[in-house]
């Protein structure tokens, strides 16, 4: 097949006709003719040199001075002139449009778009009516700033109406997707209200103040010497005026709206500075800082996370060469769990509040931004340093929207307890993975308590919708599962409960919350697998260091287990007697596991863990460990795979409601590996291939997007005969943001791509 052949294939329009031929629209139709969408192109616009220019480069196949001609046969008509001429425009053509025509525009506004239509043919308007607006621009306008690649990693609002054909709207989300761009939905009401306070009062401010600095006397000298800042922010004022003119005033109410909450805030700054206010104004400068670079994260990564998971898009791959050695000495990354509630009780306590070692990754991350939603100011994180300003148990405030918690199950389930209490209502969200897992399990006894709780997904997911005002009353609560989640978010809603509220464990779980209690001056009565908390006490601040994260160590202690004359000293980890329970597995197979330097770090134990080469043999796990090893189960059938034997796991069906089905991911993998394993309900059974030698074979494997699927899969290339490909392993930021560099310091080769 010949490439005309190619492009022909590709054919949506036999005729396009574009009003207006300005930047916007000259780059669509080079869109159009570089992808062959279309068999002829065609434009209108008052200006004859226009016309000429496109004629020449090719961009149109002919031109014409009235609308009318070019709209005759068309079977798209894009919109591109400026949106005060809309209704001008769709006057002088509507009698000359094909009834199956098309019609979409590129304007930055969308009400006033839809009113000069209904001006024009009324209520009912044509089913081929699509407004949207390609979120794109330069600094250049006009035919010959046109580019094919403008539109590229943009996004492009559509907003269909109840009249639009589905026909017409995927022929221009296709024509969209073409053009390289993230293609979204929304309503009229709100894309103009977003954009009003995401572009249009930005630009407005940028106008504004180069003018207010050329109107100065000294205004030669201002504009000399400034700096960076001020060309960056300013950068958008050399855009087209006429065209903001018209924007400004198309979408006048909502821009209002835009400019009255601008002045308040800046107003509240101004005080901030007047009276010396430097607590408050650090937290709105901070909150600030770090709400840019949450956001901007998750508006990256979560269309990002959900393309992925519809398979279209490559996601991060991990490449692991076999073979490698294990030798030195490394430091792990802070525990989570512990980062997670140094943030919560600390922002819950009165006074200020310092932590070191805190993990800087994104679930910890996303603790950290929701308490900052909720008002309370924290400075940082730096190298792991956070200072916290507490704002006492009754000092929350409303969040202005859903609080964003990513991938992180620890935080939803502990902050659902926290918020069950408050005197304000909160939508919890997340990632496309957080709304897969299970949070009637902490929803239901919050509300034996009093709580108004409701898990608005599927099957008792996120989002979690809480109605704030609830008095809770102390409960006694079996737990059905051993789980510290559950546990500690029940035991935060206690501090403001009425009575006593008690905690029985089948197993014992981590007890990071009771003890974190303790070291902010609340009282906990642990009794055995009882934990009773009384509520009306108060949280005192104090200085927090987080000991590195065992669960992060695991992969380390599994890989110097299994690597021959591997020798690794992990510096101060956390060892935590409800922690340890993959330190007493890997040691009943035989692992060569001891501890050094014991110490005591923020009410944690801590000590230095040295493992080395060992002959490790199948067992059947005690059943009382699982719960102490929950997460480190991964990690152990890797070195269960390279054991002499069979190891058989029971008693782990919480596995399976993890980031993934974390049994049935690991065997599915190592399956793909060549290793003999079977599944079972609660656990698995792993017929280890030995000591000596390959164990696992090369092949690609799934992670699902789960961190502690990708990075054991990852250990396993010490002991493969060929080289691994491990797929979705971005989520490995959320715990471990550089595992990668530490695992080749330690002499696996393993790059990311």
């Amino acid at each position: 097949m010949s490439e005309t052949d190619l492009i022909l294939e590709n054919v949506l329009f036999e005729k396009v006709a574009f009003i207006g031929l300005g930047l916007i629209g000259s780059s669509l139709a080079r869109v159009l003719r570089a992808k062959g969408l279309a068999r002829q192109i065609v434009a209108s616009t008052r200006s004859q040199s226009t016309l000429d220019q496109a004629l020449t480069l090719g961009v149109i196949d002919a031109g014409f001075s009235n609308p009318v001609d070019a709209v005759i046969d068309a079977d798209l008509i894009v919109l591109a002139m400026p949106v005060g001429a809309t209704e001008v425009v769709l006057r002088a053509i509507a009698k000359h449009i094909k009834p199956d025509a098309i019609i979409t525009d590129v304007g930055s506004t969308k009400g006033n778009v839809l009113q000069a239509a209904i001006n024009v043919f009324g209520e009912t308007l044509p089913s081929g009516f699509v407004p949207a607006h390609p979120i794109a621009g330069a600094e250049k306008s006009g035919v010959m700033a046109g580019k094919v690649d403008l539109f590229r990693h943009h996004k492009v609002i559509v907003t269909p109406l109840d009249s639009t054909s589905s026909d017409a709207l995927a022929k221009v989300t296709q024509m969209w997707k073409a053009a390289g761009a993230d293609v979204m939905q929304m309503t009229v009401a709100d894309h103009d209200e977003i954009l009003a306070h995401t572009s249009h009062l930005p630009h407005l401010l940028a106008f504004n103040l180069v003018e207010q600095l050329a109107s100065r006397a000294d205004n030669l000298d201002i504009f000399r010497f400034a700096a960076g800042g001020f060309r960056d922010f300013t950068r958008i004022a050399a855009s087209d005026p006429q065209m903001w003119h018209d924007i400004f005033l198309a979408n006048k109410k909502a821009i209002l709206a835009a400019i009255d909450g601008f002045t308040s805030q800046l107003d509240h700054l101004k005080t901030l500075i007047e009276n010396d206010d430097s607590t408050p104004l650090i937290g709105t400068l901070t909150r600030a800082q770090a709400a840019r670079t949450h956001f901007t994260h998750m508006i990256e990564k979560t269309p990002y996370l959900e393309a992925v998971m519809n398979n279209s898009t490559t996601p991060q791959q991990f490449i692991v060469q076999p073979g490698g050695s294990m030798t030195g000495t490394l430091t792990i990354p802070g525990d989570k769990s512990v980062s997670h509630r140094s943030i919560m009780l600390g922002a819950l306590a009165e006074g200020t509040t310092h932590v070191t070692g805190f993990l800087e990754g994104e679930d910890a991350l996303a603790t950290l931004q929701a308490f900052r939603d909720m008002g309370v100011v924290i400075t940082d994180p730096k190298n792991g340093e956070v200072t916290i300003h507490g704002v006492g148990l009754h000092g929350l405030k409303p969040p202005q929207g859903a609080l964003y918690m990513g991938n992180s199950g620890t935080t939803t389930r502990l902050l659902s307890g926290i918020l069950a209490a408050q005197a304000f209502d909160t939508v919890l969200t997340g990632d496309p993975s957080l709304t897969k897992r299970p949070m009637e399990r902490i929803a239901k006894p919050l509300r034996l308590m009093g709580a108004k709780i409701q898990t608005t997904g599927e099957k008792g997911t996120p989002p979690i919708s809480i109605s704030g005002g609830q008095a809770l009353e102390g409960i006694d609560y079996l737990l059905p599962m051993a789980s510290a989640q559950v546990k500690s978010g029940i035991l935060l809603a206690a501090l403001w409960s009425k009575g006593k509220t008690t905690v029985t464990e089948p197993e014992p779980t981590r007890d990071h919350t009771e003890r974190m209690l303790k070291a902010f001056g609340y009282a906990v009565d642990v009794q055995g697998n009882k934990v009773t908390v009384e509520g009306g006490g108060k949280l005192t601040a104090t200085n927090i260091q987080v000991p590195a994260d065992i669960s992060s160590a695991a992969f380390f202690m599994v890989a110097a287990a299994i690597t021959p004359n591997a020798n690794v000293v992990l510096r101060q980890v956390g060892i935590n007697p409800t922690r340890t329970g993959v330190i007493e597995i890997l040691k009943q197979m035989g692992a060569n596991i001891s501890l050094e330097n014991e110490a005591m770090a923020g009410g944690e134990p801590v000590a230095d863990i040295r493992i080395q080469a060992s002959k490790l043999k199948g067992i059947h796990i005690p059943e009382d460990q699982v719960p102490l090893a929950i997460d480190e189960f991964p990690a152990l059938f890797i070195a269960a795979a390279c054991a002499e034997g069979q190891t058989v796991l029971t008693g782990a069906a919480e596995l399976r409601v993890k980031e993934s089905d974390r049994i049935q991911v690991m065997a599915d993998g190592l399956h793909i590996l060549g290793v003999d394993c079977t599944p079972t309900p609660d656990g698995m059974i792993i017929e280890g291939k030995g000591n000596q030698g390959a164990v696992f074979g090369s092949g690609t494997i799934e992670s699902h997007h789960d961190h502690r699927i990708a990075m054991s899969f990852s250990i396993a290339g010490l002991r493969a005969s060929g080289e691994i490909t491990i797929i979705g392993t971005e989520t490995v930021a959320t715990s471990f943001p550089n595992f990668t560099v530490l695992a080749q310091q330690a002499g696996l080769t393993i790059k990311v791509q």
